[in-house]
């Protein structure tokens, strides 16, 4: 776990973009929470995803993908993601149980991750299932956030949907963690 830790894999440019998005978070509550601006909200929300996307691309073309970062970027996403869901607790009741289904589905997720990181040495990176529930979370939240006005039924369906894919992107994490649990690490495919 040294490596981990090591100067070369904190201080990279998609780590720093990851950090940018952290650093986003508040404000995106106080336009949202504070100065009830759901465009200036969106706009945030949109510019946060966007360094998302381009610290990935960075962090493969230029060879930079690392340890640290396989941790630091999901923990942007689902920080952006759970601020959201704790935004739109003013405004939609049901999502309690969405913020619900979330925390329980992360911290299953970071503590076998921690125990995997433990046992391989080893951070495993995103899957395109995970990749699939953060483009659907964002969309539907901002669809939320956009239009205020939104019927109650077409709102709880989303919110609904939202569950369903958390839920299902959660039990394919599951599955394929487990899998790497119980494998020696000489076993692993590199």
């Amino acid at each position: 776990m040294k490596r981990f830790f090591a100067r070369k894999q904190i201080l990279t440019i998609p780590n720093l973009l990851s950090v940018v998005r952290i650093a986003l978070i508040p404000l995106i509550v106080w336009l949202y929470s504070v100065e009830k601006n759901y465009h200036a909200s969106i706009c945030v929300i949109l510019l946060s995803a966007a360094t998302d996307i381009v610290d990935g691309f960075i962090a493969r073309r230029f060879n930079m993908i690392s340890d640290f970062g396989k941790a630091l970027d999901p923990l942007a996403d689902k920080l952006t993601q759970a601020t959201l869901l704790i935004c739109l607790l003013s405004k939609y009741e049901l999502m309690w149980g969405l913020l619900a289904v979330f925390g329980i589905c992360e911290i299953t997720k970071l503590t076998l991750g921690i125990i995997i990181a433990k046992k391989h040495d080893e951070v495993n990176g995103a899957k395109w299932y995970g990749k699939a529930n953060t483009v659907i979370i964002y969309t539907i939240m901002m669809a939320l956030i956009l239009f205020p006005q939104m019927k109650d039924t077409l709102a709880t369906a989303l919110i609904l949907l939202c569950g369903a894919v958390m839920i299902a992107a959660h039990v394919l994490y599951f599955v394929s963690l487990g899998k790497i649990l119980y494998i020696r690490k000489d076993e692993r495919r590199i």
